[in-house]
């Protein structure tokens, strides 16, 4: 996936999010779903972060891959 097509998803998952989080009665399912676009943003970001990462070392950024949610949800920020 390219660079754009990626922030364009994580712009996406944020607009859902702040939708969300403007809403003045959460269902349980909304819950739930602010908690998946949470750690979703986690490994985009993540995933981005990778990308970049191996561009600058010149090295492919193909090779970069979305991490699992649990190796994610344990960064610090």
């Amino acid at each position: 996936m390219e660079d754009g097509k990626v922030l364009k998803h994580i712009e996406d998952l944020v607009a859902e999010e702040d939708k969300l989080h403007t809403a003045t009665d959460l269902s349980e399912s909304d819950i739930k779903r602010l908690h998946k676009i949470k750690t979703e943003l986690d490994q985009y970001w993540d995933y981005l972060r990778q990308r970049r990462a191996l561009r600058d070392a010149g090295k492919n950024p193909s090779n970069a891959a979305i991490r699992g949610a649990d190796t994610v949800e344990n960064y610090k920020e």
